[in-house]
């Protein structure tokens, strides 16, 4: 049985669409925190961990997503991530596969979009976390 929210760092140099990610996934029942870029990400990572998810904008200034998340696995090799990207060619250009720990969503997304998501690279289904605290 899960006693906590599932926790989930969103991170993204657009501070609209990191405020409207972050209330989507709150409204849904995680726990959030934001960060606005890598160098952000790193701290709240040291601050606050542990993170069973992360979503990351793949085109941030000085490191980009998929870097962010190699750095954030040495700490964590079992977190999941979500690109969460309008640039899905460049993604696909740097990386080509994801692993199992990984997904992208192409940005703009949807609010049923990014829950659905998020909840199928968490847990396999479209339910989220409430379903999981129930229990």
């Amino acid at each position: 049985m899960q006693t906590r929210a599932p926790r989930v760092l969103v991170v993204d140099d657009e501070e609209g669409v990191r405020t409207f990610a972050a209330r989507v996934l709150r409204d849904a029942g995680y726990d959030v925190m934001v960060a606005a870029d890598g160098v952000d990400a790193l701290r709240v990572v040291e601050r606050a961990h542990p993170f069973d998810m992360f979503v990351l904008d793949e085109m941030m200034p000085a490191m980009r997503g998929d870097e962010l998340a190699c750095q954030l696995w040495r700490k964590n090799p079992d977190v999941k991530v979500l690109y969460f990207t309008g640039f899905t060619d460049k993604l696909f250009n740097e990386k080509l596969t994801l692993g199992e720990n990984e997904a992208f969503i192409a940005k703009p997304v949807t609010i049923k979009g990014l829950r659905e998501a998020v909840s199928l690279l968490l847990f396999g289904h479209i339910c989220g976390p409430d379903v999981l605290l129930r229990q």
